[in-house]
Order: structure tokens, then sequence, then C-alpha cells
């Protein structure tokens, strides 16, 4: 009997009986098909989910260390029960356009709620809130009579927190860290908050929601 465990397999779809198959094909239309939408359905499963995936590792893989502390004054500037303006350089270089006021006052543990289970008072010994107004990034003002952050632009109200009191923001006010040295406030990276007040480490664009599954969304971005 002949022996044919070594018969060389025929390259042709029609010599091997694939349905579909015409004289002299190598593949056949139905698996190059296959294929083709096999390789289709991985580019655009790709094209989602990683930017899903690199938008909710980033913040946990790259530095949250606030790099870059600048001076705001001494600690007898500020007190606990309201807030004192002060101009701050965000961007070295470029003159006035790269400063920005920021509204500074001091830890108050009776108003103050904790930012994010692992935040004490020694993260954030003092609270410095931005300007920048999370609906469209107009400049907001703080009114002491009311104790309340108004944006001109388009009715966002925020309260002495920073929280979300009425008009279309979608978040409250950005913060920054801070820490004392030497009897001086120093003010490092903006962060920003969902509406429980709950910390991310890295800053997120006007507009960008931060509760539910919307923090996966959005990527972190350096502060500026």
């Amino acid at each position: 009997m002949a022996d044919t465990s070594t018969k060389k397999r025929s390259p042709y779809a029609g010599d091997r009986g694939l349905p579909g198959a015409y004289d002299g094909e190598t593949v056949t239309r139905r698996r190059l098909f296959e294929v083709g939408s096999m390789a289709a359905g991985g580019v655009a499963g790709a094209a989602i989910g990683l930017p899903v995936l690199g938008f909710a590792l980033g913040p946990i893989l790259t530095d949250q260390t606030p790099g870059d502390w600048k001076d705001v004054g001494p600690e007898e500037d500020f007190t606990p029960d309201t807030y004192v303006p002060k101009v701050m350089s965000v961007a070295a270089g470029i003159g006035e356009a790269g400063k920005t006021t920021i509204y500074v006052r001091k830890f108050n543990p009776r108003i103050d709620n904790a930012l994010g289970p692992k935040d004490t008072q020694k993260v954030t010994p003092y609270i410095v809130i931005t300007t920048r107004c999370a609906h469209l990034g107009c400049p907001v003002r703080f009114v002491q009579a009311s104790q309340r952050f108004i944006c001109p632009c388009h009715g966002g109200v925020y309260d002495g927190l920073g929280q979300v009191i009425s008009g279309p923001p979608v978040r409250p006010l950005d913060r920054f860290y801070t820490r004392v040295e030497r009897g001086r406030v120093l003010v490092g990276d903006r962060f920003s908050l969902d509406s429980q007040l709950n910390r991310f480490p890295n800053v997120r664009d006007p507009s960008q929601h931060l509760d539910g599954l919307w923090k996966y969304v959005y990527p972190g971005r350096p502060t500026t």
C-alpha cells in the first residue's frame, strides 16, 4: 500500500473541497472576506478600546507629585473664614498672559469636606480655588457678601466650597495643592474634583464631567 502520509497538500482551494471554490483559486472568496472582516473588527476594537484604557490607566502610571510650587504669601495673610485673591504665575516666560488669579483661605474643619478617603488637612492645609469656570473656562469672581463664586459669562454659580449651585457648569471649580514652608504658603499644581469633592490627580478641561463613568472618558492633562 502506498504511503500517503507525506503526500503534498494541494495549494488550490478546489482540490481541497472547500465550498465556494473556483478552479485555480488558492484562497476562497468566503475565506478572504472572513479574514478581512476579522481584521477590520480587530482594528475597530483597538481604535475604541485602547484610548479608553489609556485614559483610565494614564493617571495611575504617571507621576502625580506636584513639581512646581509658587509662594503666594505669609500665613498671616489668610484666615479660615474668607478667601483672599492672589495673582500667581502658571506659565513662565509669557508675561501677564501667564498669570492667573486664585482665591486662598486656610483649611476650616467646620465647613470643609474631606477630599477623598486618603486626603487630610496635611495634604491641603489651605483651600485654593481657581477662577476658571468649569463650564467654558471664563473667569469667576468671589462675592464676599453672598459667599458665592459667580461666572459673568453664562450664569454659573458656585457655593463657598466651589460646588455648583446653578447654571451650566458640569463640576465644581478646580483646586490647587498647597503646603507651608517657613511660614509661607506655597501653591502647587491644579487638580479637578467630582460633584462630591473627590479629588482627581490630574486636571480636566472645562465642560468635562467627572461623575460616574465620565471620569474614565476624559483624559487627564498637564496643568496650565
